[in-house]
């Protein structure tokens, strides 16, 4: 995101009793693990409240959030209490001057403040870094999959993937799993895959020895997982997004407003789900251009 960026005003984007209402829809239809994302949902007014909704809609059983940390510090206890089970934090490095230089301001000293609160209000914790070549794609990897060695958490490596104006960049900065594991087992030791090497959710899970947390690669890249794929994206301005790296929407806000009953909408969700690409066909090219990743969310 630029420095100057315009955020949309916040009647274009859904409203609290909006999100909790499709919330219910899709449970109805057999969704049942629900993840705020972002831009940063910790900085969403009422976002304890939202997750206590979500949390106890039947048919919910995980709520999950994509956040940057910064404010977990103040809020772990209250989201965990809320129903919160789960935290993917973001942090690409864990040395102080690069996480500074990545992020323009932050210190990379909240982000663990962050991490131990979340640990200790009894939230499990994902740790979600992004490998970008020739930036943190060496000692960087290398120093996230070690904390697996002290922490019973799950540090995961994400390909970089293309998006917008900035997909010539993000294609050539992608690191492939293969390159990851290779420094890794250079410096660390062999890694032994988990449960065969099945994918638990998006990620592939290993450990180093005698490890108690585990390294996940997400590499949506080179190895993709699209046939198992069975999420679907709810953008804050309320379009439903049948694929992370497909430009093909659903408009939900539009019907919400112009009065459309809870029937109507799930007959039209229905019919989207059943539109849901195969494939994200970044092998043929084909690029997402009408937003970039901070307008959809993880």
């Amino acid at each position: 995101m630029s420095e100057d960026i315009t955020f949309r005003p916040n009647a274009e984007l859904l409203q609290d009793n909006e999100i909790i209402r499709l919330v219910k829809i899709f449970a109805t239809l057999g969704f049942y693990k629900f993840r705020l994302t972002g831009g940063e949902p910790t900085i969403r007014h009422n976002v304890v409240d939202i997750v206590s909704r979500i949390a106890q809609t039947e048919g919910v059983e995980t709520v999950a959030m994509t956040t940057n940390g910064l404010l977990l510090d103040e809020l772990a206890r209250p989201l965990a209490a809320a129903g919160l089970q789960r935290a993917n934090i973001s942090i690409d490095t864990i040395d102080p001057d690069k996480f500074k230089k990545l992020t323009r301001w932050g210190r990379v000293e909240q982000v663990w403040e962050g991490i131990r609160a979340a640990e200790e209000a009894g939230i499990e914790v994902k740790l979600n870094a992004v490998v970008v070549r020739n930036y943190n794609d060496k000692q960087d990897v290398v120093d996230l999959a070690r904390l697996t060695l002290e922490h019973g958490w799950q540090v995961r490596f994400i390909e970089m993937m293309p998006f917008g104006d900035v997909a010539d960049f993000q294609q050539s900065g992608t690191v492939s799993q293969k390159e990851l594991m290779e420094t890794i087992t250079a410096d660390l030791g062999s890694l032994t895959a988990v449960n065969d090497g099945t994918l638990d959710g998006e990620a592939q899970l290993y450990t180093l020895d005698n490890a108690p947390g585990t390294i996940g690669f997400i590499s949506s890249v080179t190895q993709p997982f699209c046939a198992s794929c069975t999420r679907v994206r709810l953008t804050a301005d309320g379009r439903l997004r049948l694929c992370l790296l497909r430009e093909k929407e659903l408009d939900l806000l539009t019907p919400i407003r112009n009065g459309a009953t809870d029937a109507e909408l799930t007959g039209v969700i229905t019919e989207a789900i059943w539109w849901k690409p195969w494939g994200h066909k970044l092998d043929k090219d084909v690029i997402p251009l009408n937003r970039g990743m901070s307008e959809i969310g993880g």
